[in-house]
């Protein structure tokens, strides 16, 4: 058989077009719903109460997963580690984080399903379409379904589910609050002390030996910290990002500000090596002008002068430590900086 005579064989013919057949007229005929099978909640009320006690069940399990989630914020610190298999050494915190969360979205999630499926109306209505615009019958349409759907979920009568739900999705909210915690931490007033303290030697950073009044000649620059910090400590490179300090030592005729000089012990004094601009450490000095440059940007500091800026972008002058001798002979400070080091923050004023 030729293509052309298949072709033609395929052609509705005449008669067929002239009557209008049921094919040629509707090709794919509407199979309609099937028939609505009721479910044993439907059937049977035990049944029914048995899906809400799951469905509160779930709710409720949510709800103390929220409450899990808050107290492994609180109790595990951000640092442990903890082995669990099979997944190895992980974070306490992580681990604790994600699962009570994961468990209090889920257990939403699954009662919410579990509510549909089980206790809400399960009956299939077609609904034609209709123009964008709604028309005023259109609309009362939507709010009588939306009454009878009201009422088909049974949440004025069933008040157990109700309940449980609206305290979950009121509890699942304070996980992102208590994550908001986690921005940052809290300065309380971490920010206006150092390690600093009356007594406190002044620890030479190459040596790691006492300063003494005669290791510091005139025209030098020393680098300090306080006696206890230790670069073995897990939070050295926190403190002393504080506590660092640069000690110069001038003739005392060259110090213009008076507060310098009775700070300052035999023309040494001991200023925050921390620049006031964006907190970089301070390490070029000028030995005939008495300047101190900050390298990052060039802030320029004149130690001679309360370390006044006179120079660049930084904000105020570098703290002064108050020092003296003890009785070993040894450089120590007499307190800590009276005002913050390093650059301005928002809490300083």
């Amino acid at each position: 058989m030729s293509s052309q005579e298949f072709s033609e064989k395929s052609l509705p013919s005449e008669q067929d077009t002239a009557h209008g057949t049921a094919v040629a007229e509707n090709p794919f005929a509407d199979p309609g719903l099937p028939p609505h099978k009721p479910r044993i909640q439907d059937l049977d009320e035990r049944a029914a109460k048995r899906s809400e006690r799951t469905v509160a069940l779930l709710f409720t399990t949510s709800m103390l997963a929220t409450v899990a989630f808050i107290a492994s914020f609180v109790i595990f610190p951000v640092d442990k580690i903890v082995y669990v298999w099979p997944l190895g050494h992980v974070s306490a915190t992580n681990l604790s984080l994600g699962l009570t969360l994961g468990i209090a979205l889920f257990c939403i999630g699954a009662g919410a399903v579990h509510w549909a499926r089980t206790l809400m109306s399960d009956e299939e209505v077609a609904d034609d379409r209709h123009p964008i615009e709604a028309a005023p019958d259109v609309k009362a349409k939507v709010m009588a379904d939306f009454a009878a759907g009201a009422e088909e979920s049974a949440l004025g009568r069933r008040k157990l589910i109700r309940n449980t739900m609206f305290g979950a999705l009121a509890m699942v909210p304070l996980s992102g609050i208590v994550l908001l915690r986690e921005l940052g931490p809290l300065p309380e007033k971490k920010l206006f002390h150092t390690s600093w303290a009356k007594g406190k030697q002044l620890i030479n950073m190459n040596t790691m030996e006492p300063l003494r009044p005669e290791d510091v000649t005139v025209g030098s620059l020393t680098f300090a910290m306080p006696e206890g910090l230790s670069e073995e400590d897990h939070d050295f490179n926190t403190k002393i990002a504080k506590d660092a300090l640069m000690i110069v030592r001038l003739q005392p005729e060259d110090i213009k500000d008076k507060r310098e000089l009775e700070w300052s012990h035999q023309g040494i004094v001991a200023f925050s090596k921390i620049c006031t601009h964006v907190g970089c450490p301070i390490s070029l000095y000028e030995q005939q002008t008495h300047h101190v440059l900050c390298p990052c940007h060039q802030s320029t500091f004149d130690l001679s002068d309360g370390a006044r800026v006179i120079f660049g972008p930084a904000g105020h002058a570098l703290p002064q430590l108050r020092i003296g001798v003890n009785d070993k002979g040894n450089l120590e400070a007499l307190g800590d900086f009276e005002e913050p080091v390093g650059p301005a923050f928002w809490e300083r004023g």
